[in-house]
């Protein structure tokens, strides 16, 4: 039975966006993105669920804060029976009462090698600037159910990637994407959903 999926987002949505091509091309055959949840107003990862027919929400979490958030997004995945959830460039952090509630169900990627470079505070640039700055020679992307602890859950999958020495933060962080996260995220998302 084909799992049903819920990726919560909150920019421009290039994981998603990977997520829906796998989709697309059969690569991701055990899952189906039937719900996209962003976190703020006016963001590409709305317009890209939009073009690819899945039905998308705005919860401002800014506006309502973390346990109204929560609440309204518990209803959305109740009424889509969703069965896994990705958090793919999705900037909140969810409470232990919510990830409780989804044991080995919520799907993360960080754009690092973790436990290298995760935690509170290492998200988007800043995990690529403090790679560089600590001079490592591999950086890449893990896979990894979410857990009460920030970027400490079991890890499903990991791909490195070579660190340049003329790399900048945005340099790294784009081929971090295009080399590991890219990659990594639709078979992880796969593997997780095919039958066992």
């Amino acid at each position: 039975m084909v799992k049903r999926i819920a990726v919560f987002v909150s920019g421009g949505g290039t994981n998603l966006q990977t997520l829906i091509d796998a989709q697309a091309s059969g690569l991701l055959r055990s899952g189906e993105i039937v719900l996209v949840i962003s976190s703020k107003p006016g963001v590409f990862a709305l317009e890209r669920a939009e073009r690819a027919g899945i039905p998308a929400f705005v919860i401002p979490r800014q506006q309502l804060g973390l346990a109204g958030f929560e609440a309204r997004a518990l209803e959305l995945l109740a009424e889509h029976q969703i069965d896994y959830i990705v958090t793919a460039g999705f900037l909140s952090i969810l409470s232990a009462d919510f990830v409780q509630r989804f044991p080995n169900r919520i799907i993360n990627i960080h754009p690092a090698l973790l436990p290298a470079f995760g935690g509170a505070g290492f998200y988007g640039l800043r995990v690529h600037e403090a790679a560089l700055e600590r001079g490592v020679k591999l950086t890449g992307a893990t896979v990894h159910f979410v857990t009460e602890e920030c970027d400490g859950g079991p890890i499903i999958a990991q791909q490195a990637v070579e660190v340049r020495p003329d790399d900048t933060p945005e340099a790294l962080q784009r081929r971090v994407m295009e080399q590991a996260e890219w990659v990594l995220l639709p078979l992880a998302l796969e593997q997780v959903c095919a039958p066992h």
